[in-house]
């Protein structure tokens, strides 16, 4: 198994205060919270709130004499959860430290109120990257030029198993095209028929589902909850409330359009794309547009959640119709541009307008095709696999 990319972070960060970790089903988070309990502590305790005998234990605060420290998985499901680990954190901060995992609830839950203000850190665990799946730590600083490595038939063959297979740790390590659709249908089913009955109040699991079925074909394209009302025949609010149910549950994430003075940008409509990018049709260029944004929302994470960053990705498209795929930005201050291409070399003219107008330090045209490393101008374009083995 590899080692997750998260590892020393929260390793440094246990020292300090509480750490949370939340994240889409079967992307690893209970698997990593017990890696770094059994390789960097001597003993520890794991207890879990779906678990019967483990529940005894949380509610009578029984935990082993000798831990270092006491993993907390699901226990966001506790309706006084957040007071209770407040008070173990304030009680025993000398005995042992706390690591907390969850789903994606666990996010939501966090924000609705502040008692646990000041004394814990939370980290979003994504999917395997490239470069996390080729092990290659690099150091990315807002500003700076990204400092893209070379081109290998390593990279690209890394590139081929994760393109096809996703980044999810079971499909991607078993490589298989039959166990990755089991994998497929018992995620989806689960994360309705459990996760999202247990959590929410909705009626007609069985429209859910055909909703959790449309979305993955409208990767890339602007997200109109108007048409997906009209495939579902229910009520605005209705499908607006369900989007909103998949993406607090990680099935999917909306990304937003740039607004700025010198443009005259799209106000409403955002973008939608799949934190499971092999769930995407693969006779299109929607799975490369999204494996990107899979990436770039990773890299915004992670500078956000370790080194504090206020990044956002978003993309840019004006009254014009004039669109380029993502921009990424640091305390609402372009950074970066990237525009997806299957093939082109020819330079995006969307790409250099924007860039021009908003005065963007880089901008990039990602292509396919291997091997391409060219500076046209103010743009570089590079072949896909260098680029994304160079992120987080």
């Amino acid at each position: 198994m590899k080692t997750r990319y998260l590892v020393p972070h929260i390793v440094r960060d246990l020292k300090d205060k509480m750490v949370f970790i939340g994240g889409a089903r079967q992307v690893g988070k209970t698997s990593l919270a017990k890696y770094i309990a059994e390789n960097y502590f001597k003993s520890y305790d794991y207890l879990n709130w779906d678990s019967r005998d483990d529940r005894k234990k949380i509610i009578q605060s029984r935990f082993k004499g000798d831990a270092g420290i006491v993993l907390f998985d699901e226990i966001h499901k506790y309706k006084d959860w957040k007071n209770y680990l407040k008070g173990q954190f304030d009680k025993h901060k000398g005995d042992f430290n706390i690591l907390v995992t969850g789903s994606a609830r666990l996010d939501v839950y966090r924000r609705g109120g502040d008692s646990l203000m000041g004394r814990y850190y939370y980290y979003r665990l994504h999917p395997f990257s490239l470069a996390e799946f080729l092990e290659k730590e690099n150091a990315i600083v807002p500003f700076k030029e990204i400092a893209f490595l070379e081109s290998s038939k390593v990279t690209r063959e890394a590139l081929g198993v994760t393109l096809k297979f996703g980044g999810f740790p079971e499909p991607l390590l078993k490589q298989s095209e039959k166990e990755l659709r089991r994998w497929h249908n018992q995620r989806v089913e689960r994360l309705v028929k459990e996760d999202i009955r247990d959590m929410e109040n909705i009626r007609n699991l069985s429209l859910l589902q055909i909703l959790v079925d449309i979305l993955p074909g409208k990767v890339g394209s602007l997200l109109s909850l108007n048409s997906l009302r009209e495939d579902l025949s229910v009520a605005h609010k209705t499908v607006s409330n369900w989007v909103d149910v998949l993406e607090r549950f990680y099935y999917h994430f909306r990304i937003y359009p740039f607004h700025h003075k010198k443009i005259k940008s799209l106000k409403k409509e955002p973008k939608l794309y799949m934190w499971d990018w092999s769930e995407v049709p693969d006779n299109s260029g929607a799975r490369l547009e999204n494996i990107v944004a899979s990436h770039l929302l990773k890299m915004c994470h992670f500078l956000n959640d370790v080194d504090g960053y206020k990044t956002d990705l978003h993309f840019l498209r004006d009254t014009e119709g004039r669109e380029v795929d993502f921009l990424i930005t640091e305390n609402g201050k372009p950074w970066l541009a990237i525009e997806v291409k299957s093939a082109s070399k020819e330079i995006s003219k969307n790409l250099t307008y924007f860039g021009n107008r908003l005065e963007i330090p880089f901008l990039y045209q990602v292509v396919s095709e291997n091997g391409v490393d060219i500076r046209k101008d103010t743009v570089r374009i590079l072949s896909l696999d260098r680029f994304l083995a160079s992120l987080v």
